[in-house]
């Protein structure tokens, strides 16, 4: 089990573990307070916590939470292989409560999930996200931490709601 300490100028300090089935009621209170999520995002992300807790034999996706120095979870980031890839990840879900972004809690979700996938011989991490306004903040998040956007797919979720995918190459 890979365990991921952040030490970091930001308060508070930050440690990474995996989610455990304490953790649901808080996730699902974070995603539903994710205010660019719509109800089938919102749907979709906690079915993929679902499937991760109650389904031990899966290894589709990995959960795991941001906690801070007094062990309250403020983020949470899903991810797992893309099939029929050799070393490629998806990074499915990432999100942070609101009240604590821009304290490095998304920072040092996506840094765990870098060196989980590093670990199992990832090559790529792979990030979709929606081109709308309300995503600004979540394009300029993975700008900065060294994510390209390698493609755009326009009208793809709806008409002026274009696909963006981002790349980040781990070896």
């Amino acid at each position: 089990m890979l365990l991921l300490f952040m030490l970091s100028d930001d308060p508070p300090g930050v440690m990474v573990r995996p989610m455990v089935q304490t953790d649901r009621a808080i996730i699902a209170g974070l995603i539903v307070s994710v205010e660019n999520f719509n109800q089938a995002e919102r749907d979709c992300a906690l079915e993929l916590v679902d499937i991760y807790l109650h389904d031990q034999n899966q290894s589709d996706y990995s959960v795991v939470v941001a906690v801070d120095a007094a062990s309250s979870v403020q983020g949470y980031a899903c991810w797992g292989p893309v099939p029929l890839t050799r070393g490629t990840y998806d990074l499915y879900w990432i999100a942070t409560h609101p009240a604590s972004r821009g304290l490095g809690f998304g920072r040092a979700l996506l840094e765990y999930v870098e060196a989980a996938a590093r670990t199992h011989h990832g090559r790529i991490l792979a990030i979709e996200t929606s081109s709308k306004d309300s995503y600004g903040n979540t394009v300029d998040f993975y700008r900065r931490l060294g994510y390209e956007e390698t493609a755009r797919i326009s009208d793809f979720y709806d008409v002026g709601d274009d696909k963006l995918i981002f790349v980040k190459r781990l070896t």
